[in-house]
């Protein structure tokens, strides 16, 4: 029994090595790139742009109406209540047409990282921006980014 309790350990010592051995592959794509490239995009890029744009302004004149609710005047108060619930409304509006215009691009990409990084031995597949903009990613070769052989794909 005591011999046993002894090579257990050693039989899991030699295992180790071999599973870090696994050839397990990373690669990135540039999903911002292959949508804008994508033909049938046009009304997300679109709605997309637009929601920027309008929100960003609505929230200049929420800073401004804050700015002057501070001072205490009650209908000042009432003014940025209103706006920031237009804001909200706006804001929530876009989510769902930006969700609705973007789900069938995403199968499509989806399916096209898929292929490319199954066809190519690719375990992982990350979106270089989301990566870049988290610090996920410190360093990457060239070589990883699929996003040309994903851009084939799509179209």
């Amino acid at each position: 029994m005591n011999r046993l309790l002894v090579l257990m350990p050693l039989a899991l010592l030699t295992t180790v090595p071999h599973a870090q051995q696994s050839k397990n592959r990373v690669g990135v794509v540039n999903v911002q790139n292959v949508i804008k490239n994508m033909t049938g995009s046009k009304t997300y890029l679109d709605i997309s742009n637009k929601s920027s744009t309008d929100l960003k302004a609505r929230q200049v004149t929420l800073q401004t109406l804050a700015t002057k609710a501070a001072k205490g005047a009650a209908a000042d108060k009432a003014a940025l209540t209103k706006a920031q619930q237009e804001y909200a409304k706006a804001r929530d509006s876009y989510i769902s047409q930006i969700d609705a215009a973007f789900k069938p691009l995403a199968t499509k990409v989806n399916a096209a990282v898929a292929k490319v990084a199954k066809t190519n031995g690719y375990s992982i597949v990350l979106d270089a921006n989301v990566a870049n903009a988290t610090n996920l990613i410190v360093h990457a070769n060239s070589a990883v980014d699929l996003t040309q052989a994903v851009l084939k794909e799509v179209k």
